[in-house]
């Protein structure tokens, strides 16, 4: 029975077959009726939420947008976060999350990996290889919309990636899996002195961040990832076959994008009218470089801690 609805949901999509989606969503656990793409929300939440990042905002939305507008996609989309800590690299990725499956994190279908939890020891490279690509082929077995996210990816052991590049390329189908509609994302702080450099050079010559443009970054982030010994990257073949859709720049946050990040926290606490807060958590901030303080060395993420210092 579940079988003979299944096939109605896949290949019915007029109006008269809704019932043959809700009995079969009732009736089924299958990610197809979870998966709830809603990419103006999207859009909106990054617009309105992501502070100083126009490349992130921009990337993001367009490449996800693009890539679920296509309904065979001939490989999946892998999307690289790069820039200093709090910037706003992991809160795109859950923004990403909740606007596919409308639960962040929290849904069976997003899958988060931290290097420090689940490979701690670099002499046991052999044995995550063979958990990891094990682990990601069952999942997209259960689930071809699935979404991994690898966090902290300067912290992984070099070598562990690769056994990914397998389901990262064109091939139509790998270990028996479709694996084409899934969504990787890695997030990382290598790269970050190439991004806060060119920003900061940018500030001196009197220029406006919204100028950079991704052309500005994209091979100079590569290049770094490759070439850095801390980075999960490091020698990888993933990035020698170009198989990474965007390297995404996440520009160093100046004090008006850290009040701003105040503000937001704020108003989610109740206390939007406290502006001298604000100010005050902005002007705790240690900046740098010395010689212009023009960046927040912690980006956004001191903010809360520093909010119930001022309060």
């Amino acid at each position: 029975m579940l079988a003979i609805l299944s096939a109605l949901f896949l290949f019915l999509c007029n109006p008269a077959c809704c019932v043959f989606q809700t009995l079969y969503c009732t009736l089924s656990d299958s990610c197809d009726c979870d998966f709830k793409p809603n990419i103006k929300d999207l859009e909106w939440d990054l617009y309105k939420n992501v502070y100083g990042q126009h490349l992130a905002q921009d990337i993001v939305s367009e490449e996800v947008a693009n890539f679920l507008q296509n309904k065979s996609p001939d490989r999946p989309l892998v999307l690289s976060f790069h820039g200093s800590s709090g910037t706003g690299k992991t809160l795109v990725s859950s923004m990403l999350a909740t606007h596919l499956y409308g639960s962040a994190m929290s849904s069976p279908y997003i899958h988060q990996f931290v290097p420090v939890l689940h490979f701690p020891s670099p002499d046991r490279v052999k044995q995550y290889r063979s958990e990891l690509r094990s682990w990601v082929n069952g999942n997209l077995t259960a689930c071809a919309r699935s979404v991994f996210i690898f966090d902290e990816m300067e912290k992984m052991p070099p070598g562990i990636i690769d056994v990914l590049e397998p389901f990262l390329g064109p091939s139509h189908v790998v270990y028996s899996t479709n694996y084409r509609k899934a969504i990787y994302v890695f997030i990382s702080t290598t790269g970050e002195n190439v991004i806060n450099q060119l920003a900061l050079d940018y500030r001196q010559a009197g220029r406006d961040r919204e100028e950079i443009r991704l052309a500005d970054l994209q091979d100079a982030i590569a290049q770094t990832v490759y070439n850095s010994s801390t980075s999960g990257f490091f020698h990888s073949t993933i990035i020698q076959q170009k198989l990474v859709t965007r390297f995404v720049p996440f520009l160093p946050l100046s004090r008006r994008h850290v009040e701003r990040c105040a503000r937001r926290q704020l108003c989610q606490l109740g206390w939007c009218w406290r502006n001298d807060v604000a100010e005050a958590v902005g002007g705790d901030m240690i900046y740098a470089p010395d010689n212009g303080q023009y960046f927040s060395t912690t980006g956004c993420k001191a903010v809360p801690a520093k909010i119930n210092l001022f309060l």
